[in-house]
């Protein structure tokens, strides 16, 4: 069990600066009051795994790091109250916390509704948008009007696939059965464009394998029903005074900037 103690730094930038920096997304309303009307928990045990970077994961010390795991530091430095963590395999996540073995499950769980029929939610504090890239330095409209005619690469069977069958009829759509297929055709000139996770094509972006080939073209896709839910903190159902404990934790991060610092530092190339 670790102990979650470390304060973080704050960072209170927002706009688009003129360097050119990312910048955060916001997922809460401005208008919405950080006021805290309830009363908050004495203490707060996360569940949370250790494989699954940048979110949770050792670094060259043995130490738990990730943006889930500075997100939780950051959650009960506002409350200031006690906080552990505690490490499971993913698929032991939801019976601990049943089994009351903690109090918050902070590992990239989604409010699907299957979900929702056993666990309570926080607000997102991660959104999950797609986007399309192209080859870098192609000058694409990337809009149904703009990708009219083009190859649009895209794995089948997804959310994705079915996004585009809709709101780009007028595209060539060019299916693959795994994602490394359809990145590889936008990265070799095969296709026009490739549409996907903006999550992780921003790391692919970043990464080896594509090569330095492409980069983002247009911006975030957040279509009601296709890609507007993203990661939250789940709870018991019946929990809501931590549920909303960290409702307003997360709201006050956001203003004060400290979810901005934390962004920026686990995701250098923003895929907003």
């Amino acid at each position: 069990m670790t102990i979650i103690t470390t304060l973080l730094v704050v960072n209170s930038s927002y706009g688009q600066p003129a360097d050119g920096m990312p910048v955060p997304p916001n997922f809460w309303d401005p208008r919405a009051t950080a006021e805290n009307a309830g009363v908050t928990p004495e203490a707060i045990q996360f569940l949370a795994t250790d494989d699954f970077p940048p979110f949770a994961f050792r670094d060259s010390t043995g130490r738990l790091t990730g943006f889930n795991i500075d997100l939780a530091r950051a959650v009960c430095e506002e409350l200031k109250i006690a906080c552990s963590l505690r490490v499971k395999s993913f698929d032991a996540l939801i019976p601990a916390l049943m089994r009351e073995e903690g109090d918050a499950i902070i590992a990239g769980l989604r409010p699907t509704e299957a979900n929702l029929k056993t666990l309570r939610f926080s607000d997102d504090y991660l959104g999950l948008p797609a986007r399309f890239v192209a080859g870098r330095g192609a000058r694409i409209d990337a809009t149904p009007e703009g990708l009219d005619g083009q190859a649009i690469s895209v794995v089948g069977g997804t959310l994705h696939e079915a996004f585009l069958k809709r709101f780009f009829p007028r595209s060539q759509l060019v299916v693959f059965e795994t994602t490394e297929e359809a990145r590889d055709a936008v990265r070799t000139g095969a296709v026009t464009a490739h549409f996907g996770d903006a999550l992780s094509l921003s790391f692919w972006l970043n990464g080896e394998l594509s090569a330095d080939c492409c980069a983002f073209a247009g911006g975030p896709w957040l279509e009601p029903g296709y890609f507007d839910r993203g990661l939250a903190v789940a709870f018991r159902a019946d929990d809501e005074l931590r549920q909303q404990a960290l409702d307003y934790a997360l709201r006050r991060l956001q203003q004060k900037g400290t979810y901005s610092e934390l962004y920026l530092r686990y995701f250098p190339i923003s895929y907003y």
